[in-house]
């Protein structure tokens, strides 16, 4: 890792005002430290993978039309954004038990053979190896790594899936319950995460 770290920051939530999930995101950049890239999911149409982006996707890149071409431009950029950070910030709030439908659309859009991981005799192997992710999870009422938790584990699979494997989770479960408990525990997590750092 590069002395002052490129960061990705991935904000998910819908929400801008009250957004605790972007707060905690906020603390945690101004800890880190480092020169950050800023995808904010709320503020873009994330398109969705369709036939023709996945006609392009199959497509041998030297046989590409410049339709084609065209058609993965954005994922392209997304990529390289990915490749090109040393540390990503994902901030994730459960939605309905799991993550927001325009982060899953942004995983659709990274989630590429032979660019972020690779299909061998053994399955296929994440290919951006060397990186940190730091996982902000954030729920309303619902138990973090309880039975109705298919976030937490879905973070994990995908990060490990391209080859992230140096992750930490950052938590503020139940904010609908005991919101100030809840906020005082993940800053002191991303306190600590900060002194480590």
């Amino acid at each position: 890792m590069t002395d002052t770290p490129n960061i990705l920051r991935i904000d998910s939530s819908m929400r801008y005002e009250g957004s605790v999930s972007r707060q905690l995101g906020d603390k945690l950049i101004a800890k880190l430290g480092g020169a950050v890239t800023i995808r904010d999911l709320a503020a873009e149409q994330i398109p969705f993978v369709d036939e023709e982006w996945i006609g392009a996707n199959f497509t041998p890149e030297e046989d590409r039309s410049d339709a084609q071409r065209a058609k993965l431009a954005f994922s392209d950029r997304l990529v390289a954004e990915l490749k090109a950070a040393d540390i990503l910030v994902l901030n994730v709030p459960m939605y309905n038990f799991s993550a927001p439908a325009a982060f899953k659309a942004w995983v659709d859009m990274i989630a590429r053979a032979r660019l972020t991981f690779k299909y061998t005799d053994n399955g296929p192997v994440g290919l951006l190896e060397g990186k940190k992710a730091y996982v902000i999870v954030t729920s309303g009422g619902t138990p973090l790594h309880g039975e109705a938790d298919h976030l937490t584990g879905y973070m994990r699979k995908i990060l490990n899936f391209i080859g992230i494997n140096d992750i930490e989770f950052v938590e503020a479960s139940l904010l609908m319950v005991d919101p100030d408990k809840s906020v005082e525990e993940a800053a002191a997590a991303i306190n600590k995460v900060a002194e480590a750092a």
